[in-house]
């Protein structure tokens, strides 16, 4: 018995239509994570200082400020963060200064926490 003509348009058109819906679907699923591609943008990411000395920073070219060790720091994409050795804010700690780019490259697991460790190495939380 051969199946009838109306079955088989019926057939072809649902599996067009599946088709269909997997091909937009794979289409979305990367526009929409590239569109939350920094999920630290809104609250900052936090900067440990592991270097167990204390250190001294500028945020913005703003005032120099006293770093203690093993504390957290807030760094905003809109910032700088400069860090220095002494407490004149003379003497760079970092021979590269590290923007919230380098830092957010850092964070590879995404919960918005980097470290600075001694010898300015950087990396994850």
């Amino acid at each position: 018995m051969f199946p009838s003509t109306r079955f088989i348009v019926k057939r072809i058109l649902l599996q067009g239509i599946l088709s269909l819906c997997m091909v937009i679907t794979m289409l979305l699923f990367p526009l929409l994570s590239a569109a939350d591609k920094d999920p630290c943008g809104a609250m900052g990411i936090y900067i440990g200082n592991q270097t167990t000395i204390d250190v001294w920073y500028t945020r913005n070219g703003g005032p120099c400020t006293f770093w203690a060790h093993d504390h957290l720091l807030i760094l905003k994409p809109e910032e700088t963060l400069l860090i220095y050795r002494d407490m004149t804010c003379q003497t760079m700690y970092c021979s590269k200064n590290s923007t919230y780019d380098d830092y957010q490259s850092l964070d590879v697991n995404q919960n918005c926490r980097v470290q600075i460790l001694p010898a300015c190495t950087l990396s994850d939380m």
